[in-house]
């Protein structure tokens, strides 16, 4: 444990804080994110009409045709423009998303079931330890997809505030989990079956009958867990946490522990009411899902992984974030009236005004870049750069690493990306005699560990809204500086694991 919470030398973290300082300052010089997002949007524009003049192509290596940059400043680009700018901001994914989550979350919030779980976990638990639990945590709620975004960051920020430290040292290690750690879990996850579904038809093009499991990766993303755990741990408390300093609220008041009081006689009687309806809400589930043909299961193929649950989690947010809060209000005499439980919807709504207007900006920014096809002729001509590299064993395999971490700060998708990439690497390493799983589980190292600081990820711009709720100057630049620290050394220290893994012979998964 005493390693964990060893620090540098104070030269080197003098250094390391004048060069992230350095960072948040340019960055934050930048205009306001949403006016950001905007330009980018609008060079975009202009970007992909110079890209389709210069003639610049490439060959989609799954499909074999031909993809050539689409300029939005044709007459067809206009048009599309025009046309597509209201569902660009309805259809982006996050934002459904995010509305539905908080109008249950809302309801737990506003009876002040949040409120008294939070003070009694952070009474409960020793407050050196709140930070690799957060961490942990977040590398967890990646099997229930949306729900570390929506829920678990802005929640740790909300606990690490409750006990007296810096609420955004909480964010960052939620995001830092939740996004950074994107591939580790010690359960399987949808992200499983989709990448190795593309792996096994990229294998199939040098052998017609190979079979990947959806496991292949799973004994090395269990261990990775915990590596994630305590490297997110250690950056947060020995690199994030001394740039960020104390926590003073807008009037300059500094949080403490102290402010914390014990549950009262009703609030008691409402956490019981809660933990009811949570045992009933539980035995729900098991019920649809554990049985092999549970109701929650697929209908045709009774799978969990491709399943109504998985699929549904965002509504079960919303159910059982309304239904807690119900009971927690009726037995804590805080829900009195039907109009109590709709003023709390209603009042998680109007924190959103700020984050709809970012939003707007970012999902069209999204969308540009998405139909100029930039994003595939970049990713297309890394994997060329990568295969006439001329590198071999590992130092091929750590290139390929790069390689994914720095695309994936122009394509956000870890699915899009691989199904453009895994036609090109997976049969090229089979050639070079690396199996599809290996050359899969590298790639999940480096798609996971700069999604923290990439504009390119869905929930980016969400984020920042969080972070602005606690310093209404941060910008892109205030996000990204927090955030590089555990990026960086996330990429670091997982791509050293990996090699170390490989070169001691360890399954990646079962076979």
């Amino acid at each position: 444990m005493s390693q964990i919470r060893s620090g540098p030398t104070p030269e080197r973290t003098s250094a390391l804080q004048r060069f992230l300082a350095l960072i948040e300052k340019g960055g934050n010089a930048l205009p306001h994110p949403a006016t950001l997002f905007f330009l980018f949007a609008a060079a975009i524009v202009v970007v992909s009409d110079i890209a389709a003049r210069m003639g610049l192509e490439v060959v989609h290596p799954k499909s074999g045709d031909t993809v050539r940059p689409f300029s939005l400043l044709s007459l067809q680009g206009l048009h599309r423009i025009l046309t597509e700018t209201v569902t660009n901001f309805t259809g982006f994914a996050p934002l459904g998303t995010v509305l539905v989550a908080l109008l249950g979350i809302g309801v737990a919030e506003s009876s002040g079931l949040i409120g008294a779980t939070m003070r009694s976990l952070v009474m409960a638990a020793p407050r050196k330890l709140l930070t690799p639990v957060v961490v942990f945590a977040g590398v967890m709620s990646n099997v229930g997809s949306e729900i570390g975004y929506v829920l678990l960051v802005p929640l740790a920020a909300q606990i690490f505030m409750a006990a007296g430290r810096h609420p955004v040292l909480g964010l960052s290690a939620a995001f830092a989990g939740v996004s950074g750690g994107y591939s580790a879990n010690l359960l399987l996850g949808t992200v499983d079956p989709l990448l190795a579904g593309l792996t096994q038809e990229a294998a199939r093009m040098t052998d017609a009958s190979f079979e990947l499991s959806p496991a292949c990766n799973y004994y090395f993303m269990v261990a990775s867990t915990f590596v994630i755990t305590l490297v997110g741990w250690w950056v947060a408390e020995r690199l994030v946490a001394p740039r960020l300093g104390d926590w003073r609220s807008a009037d300059g008041s500094a949080a403490t522990s102290q402010e914390l009081r014990a549950l009262t006689p009703d609030e008691r009687r409402g956490m019981r009411f809660a933990l009811l309806t949570l045992a009933m809400i539980t035995a729900v589930l098991l019920w649809g899902t554990v049985p092999a043909h549970g109701f929650l299961r697929d209908a045709k193929t009774h799978e969990l992984l491709k399943s109504p649950f998985m699929s549904g989690i965002v509504t079960l947010i919303f159910v059982t974030g309304l239904l807690l809060g119900l009971a927690y209000g009726i037995g804590a005499r805080t829900i009195r009236k039907d109009s109590d439980l709709i003023d709390g919807m209603a009042k998680s709504m109007k924190t959103l005004g700020g984050y709809l207007v970012l939003v707007f900006f970012a999902a069209q920014f999204v969308a540009y870049f998405n139909w100029t096809n930039l994003g595939t002729i970049v990713a297309v001509r890394g994997a060329e750069f990568l295969r006439d590299s001329g590198f071999v064993g590992s130092p091929l395999l750590v290139m390929f690493i790069l390689l994914t971490a720095f695309l994936n700060l122009f394509m956000g998708s870890a699915a899009a990306k691989w199904a453009i990439m895994a036609p090109v690497f997976v049969p090229m390493f089979s050639l070079l005699g690396y199996d599809p799983a290996l050359t899969q589980c590298a790639y999940r190292v480096g798609d996971s560990c700069t999604n923290i600081i990439s504009p390119m990820m869905s929930y980016f711009a969400l984020i920042i809204a969080f972070y602005q709720t606690y310093d209404k100057q941060a910008g892109l630049g205030s996000l990204v500086a927090t955030m590089l620290p555990y990026s960086l050394i996330f990429l670091a220290v997982w791509t050293a694991f990996f090699v170390l893994w490989i070169s001691m012979g360890l399954p990646l998964g079962p076979t």
